[in-house]
């Protein structure tokens, strides 16, 4: 089965599936996918793997335990029904534990290509035909 036959929420589903071993073990960073005629291409996630609290460099010990990783997952694939109208970009999740809870905000990020919308409509002066042109 191709990629591009799949619906992005099975997409996203997998891309979790992928990260899980990686995800058991941070605590916090972003988990992004980028997006191209609704097929998720690249996808990872950026970490600083050392923190620095009081002073000190620690490495992280914890990870996402599993109802957090199910959770996380969970939250991800309902931020696809904000998703509207576009067919490429990036959705960015940035995630943290704070007293045990996952905590994250998503950002979704449209690309457009100005040469798709030249093709699409035609050559017109734009500021004359709306009024706005010079009249020198």
């Amino acid at each position: 089965m191709k990629t591009e036959q799949l619906s992005l929420a099975r997409q996203l589903d997998l891309v979790f599936k992928e990260l899980d071993q990686e995800l058991s073990g941070l605590n916090s960073g972003v988990v992004f996918v980028q997006i191209r005629n609704n097929v998720i291409g690249k996808f990872g996630i950026r970490h600083n793997p050392i923190t620095g609290k009081d002073g000190r460099m620690e490495m992280e010990v914890e990870g996402l335990n599993h109802a957090q990783r199910t959770s996380f997952r969970a939250m991800a694939l309902e931020t696809l029904k904000f998703k509207r109208n576009w067919t490429h970009g990036e959705i960015s999740y940035d995630f943290t534990v704070r007293q045990g809870m996952i905590m994250i905000d998503a950002t979704m990020e449209s690309n457009y290509n100005m040469a798709n919308l030249m093709i699409r409509y035609p050559r017109t002066n734009t500021y004359l035909d709306s009024g706005m042109g010079s009249g020198s």
